[in-house]
């Protein structure tokens, strides 16, 4: 087995949680739609760097997200640390309430039904997979 089949399957595995985030999180806006002062939020892009610089040889591109430190002088004047779980707030809204909500059951609905489309494109990719490597070690495909 080649370490692109093993990175396929990790690189796989990364989006499709991505996606089950990302759905947990319209699930959570669509329940706040009506409640006052809500804005609505998404995840930010998967950082898919680590799979690239797995592949990377001596003059190889690489990819990297920044990395930013948090000093006492940022603190001081108002900054925090980053979120982990790559919560943001969602930039992309059609309209806002007049008391501050601006959940749209329209946006979310349709966002909604990308990450079911995504999730059943890569499911089937997972798949497609899972059976080469079965019929490379003679298991059936």
């Amino acid at each position: 087995m080649s370490g692109s089949n093993i990175n396929l399957l990790q690189g796989l595995n990364q989006a499709m949680r991505h996606l089950s985030d990302r759905q947990r999180v319209i699930a959570q806006n669509i329940a706040n739609s009506e409640t006052p002062g809500y804005r609505s939020r998404d995840l930010s892009a998967p950082d898919f760097s680590s799979l690239v610089a797995a592949q990377g040889q001596a003059g190889a591109p690489r990819v990297e997200r920044p990395r930013v430190t948090l000093t006492s002088g940022m603190t001081a004047m108002g900054a925090t640390a980053g979120n982990a779980s790559r919560l943001i707030e969602d930039s992309d809204v059609s309209e806002t309430k007049p008391d501050g909500n601006n959940v749209t059951l329209e946006d979310q609905l349709l966002r909604m039904g990308q990450v079911q489309a995504d999730f059943a494109t890569l499911t089937g990719l997972y798949r497609k997979q899972m059976g080469l490597l079965r019929g490379a070690i003679g298991r059936g495909g």
